[in-house]
């Protein structure tokens, strides 16, 4: 494992970097100041190697949720998604105190890495993960540590292993 910083201080950080040494993943975390839009991490993030993506937490009227994470430059129409989520009804950003509550992050701070707070697929609050077939034409995604202020550059491979090895294997659409 590869930093470019100091040991992290972020409790979310931490968390989520134990979790990938524990299942051998390697992985870089370059730090950045704090990016909330696709716009700010163009201009903030410096140059790291990988595919940049954004992150959306959605749910539907059934309180169906997931974490769609998608090329940062790919446009997305989601009434068009929903047929591919399989939704109930229209889809919709989740708010910010429902992100906290399910998954414990803060708005801006959205990953596929949060996917290790979510409680499990069958209980009441269950997060699907869904990736964009896109990512599979790139060999590293950056995605953030459960906050804004770092990026963790890491293999989609490892990525997809590790998201497999804790029971959350992602859902692959092309969009």
């Amino acid at each position: 494992m590869s930093r470019d910083w100091a040991p992290a201080v972020d409790p979310r950080e931490r968390f989520v970097l134990a979790q990938l040494d524990a299942h051998g993943v390697p992985y870089t975390v370059h730090r950045h100041p704090p990016l909330r839009t696709v716009e700010d991490a163009k201009q903030l993030r410096g140059d790291i190697e990988a595919a940049h993506v954004k992150n959306l937490f959605l749910r539907d009227k059934r309180e169906q949720m997931w974490v769609v994470t998608v090329l940062e430059d790919r446009p997305i129409d989601i009434r068009a998604l929903r047929a591919h989520l399989n939704a109930y009804g229209s889809v919709s950003f989740g708010s910010p105190d429902r992100l906290r509550r399910v998954l414990g992050i803060e708005p801006g701070s959205v990953s596929p890495l949060a996917i290790v707070n979510a409680p499990v697929i069958g209980s009441d609050a269950a997060v699907r993960l869904v990736l964009d077939r896109g990512l599979e034409r790139h060999a590293y995604v950056g995605v953030h540590p459960l906050h804004n202020e770092a990026t963790v550059r890491i293999a989609v491979s490892e990525l997809v292993r590790f998201l497999e090895a804790i029971g959350r294997a992602p859902m692959w659409l092309e969009l």
